[in-house]
């Protein structure tokens, strides 16, 4: 195997190592917040944001789809400026084939789910150690 391989699998052993609960009564998993997860990854644009909030909502949040309100209360959970046109930049994110819009309404708004491009890109390409 090649050593970026190896360096990709062991990565992978390690989140998979993170995800596992071991029952301890002394021990209390601490939820990651909006504001760590942003700091995990490396975001240059308000609409990588818009995609990592995203990502963090479906994935962290256990959200199935969000809309704009969800975006929202998230980013200020972060700390983080509004996008200057939150639909826009869920748009872009559209075009670049990173969310699609979900069969169902959200609290009678728009609501969108990550595709797995959006994912992988959240993963990959905008983590820190990517």
């Amino acid at each position: 195997m090649d050593t970026q391989r190896i360096n990709d699998l062991e990565k992978r052993i390690e989140k998979l190592e993170q995800l596992l609960i071991i029952p301890n009564i002394s021990t209390k998993v601490k939820k990651m917040s909006a504001k760590e997860f942003i700091l995990t990854k490396e975001l240059k644009s308000e609409i990588q944001k818009v995609l990592a909030i995203g990502y963090f909502l479906e994935h962290l949040e256990g959200m199935t789809s969000f809309n704009v309100m969800d975006l929202e209360v998230a980013f200020r959970a972060a700390k983080e400026k509004l996008p200057k046109n939150m639909n826009d930049a869920v748009n872009k994110n559209i075009g670049h084939g990173f969310l699609m819009e979900a069969e169902e309404k959200k609290e009678s708004k728009k609501a969108w789910y990550l595709t797995s491009t959006g994912e992988r890109q959240v993963e990959k390409e905008l983590s820190i150690n990517n």
